[in-house]
């Protein structure tokens, strides 16, 4: 009888041994993840069973019990961070968890390039699949709150390329764009030239996106801002046709024409008013807003789009006039700016 039963608790013995040598081998094995990776996301309360079950129906978990009793005995089913991940190729059952726990989701990036619009900006936003779109426009009522007490939000988000994890928004983003406006505002003006021509930093902001929209060559960024600093100081209407495309907006079809330039209908139409634009016309860059806050000396007043992305740069109006009849001739369609100053200031 003790012989019979010692060779029952024997072979029991070895039945839980084998058992538990198949289940740390299917613990330890590799998952059937597709070539290139699986993308998994977890929802907000998401229990462990049932994404166990949902890999399990694609294919990728062979055993989701085996999954589901480990998390609830390590307590690991209780520590899943929601979000999106990334599971390679040869992921066990243990790293799977390891990756769920830890957080480490998927990071996207977009880049809102300088010199576009507040417009431009979301549309960028509302082309990216993993971020929810949640903004009606520029004149949504959250950025016009975000920006009291201007009446426009163009120009007050930072172009830069910035992070974000699938379920963000827009309106997230948008308002990370807009601190870090500021702190670059904040910084650049309380480090700026002496006798400059603005009374607020937004004054400086405006001026700053019309350098963004007039350079083509970033190192001509600092010539440009002085010639628009002294035009500024001398009481000379600034004369730039980036002002005046932005106030067409949309009925804009690329040709510029002598009825746009003597409109006074149009208030950003600087060559019919005096002074800077009545808000930005585009989102600048740091070194856009530095030249604004730090224009380089000199005695130009003019310049001409030379047809490379460069200008050329004129003390007098007899210069600059014989640089326009040089070069609107050779005007290309590649131009980033065209500043002709075709009307006297």
């Amino acid at each position: 009888m003790i012989r019979k039963l010692l060779l029952g608790l024997g072979l029991l013995a070895s039945l839980v041994a084998f058992g538990l040598t198949e289940i740390r081998q299917r613990w330890e094995a590799p998952l059937p993840i597709p070539e290139g990776g699986l993308a998994l996301e977890v929802g907000a309360g998401e229990s462990l069973g049932a994404l166990a079950r949902r890999l399990h129906e694609q294919g990728a978990l062979p055993y989701p019990r085996l999954l589901t009793w480990y998390g609830r005995w390590t307590g690991q089913d209780q520590r899943l961070k929601r979000g999106e991940y990334r599971v390679t190729v040869g992921t066990t059952a243990e790293t799977l968890l390891q990756l769920l726990e830890s957080g480490d989701v998927v990071h996207y990036q977009v880049t809102l390039p300088e010199g576009i619009t507040l417009g431009q900006a979301l549309q960028i936003l509302s082309n990216e699949e993993a971020l929810a779109t949640t903004l009606n426009g520029p004149r949504d009522e959250r950025i016009l709150a975000l920006v009291a007490p201007f009446s426009s939000g163009e120009g007050w988000f930072f172009p830069d390329s910035y992070r974000y994890v699938r379920g963000d928004s827009d309106w997230q983003l948008m308002q990370r764009a807009y601190k870090a406006m500021a702190r670059q505002l904040q910084d650049e003006w309380a480090a700026r030239d002496d006798g400059l021509p603005y009374e607020t930093p937004y004054e400086a902001l405006i001026m700053a996106s019309i350098i963004e929209k007039e350079t083509g060559l970033a190192e001509e960024r600092g010539q440009i801002a002085g010639v628009f600093v002294r035009r500024l100081r001398r009481g000379m209407r600034l004369q730039t046709d980036p002002t005046i495309i932005y106030g067409l907006g949309e009925s804009f079809d690329g040709n510029l024409t002598r009825k746009h330039l003597t409109d006074p209908a149009n208030p950003y139409n600087s060559y019919r008013h005096g002074g800077l634009p009545p808000t930005p016309i585009a989102l600048p860059g740091r070194a856009a807003i530095h030249a604004a806050l730090h224009p380089e000396p000199g005695d130009a007043l003019f310049f001409v789009a030379r047809g490379d992305g460069g200008h050329v740069f004129s003390a007098s109006l007899a210069e600059h006039e014989q640089a326009v009849r040089k070069y609107q001739l050779r005007r290309r369609r590649d131009y980033r700016s065209s500043t002709e100053k075709r009307l006297r200031g």
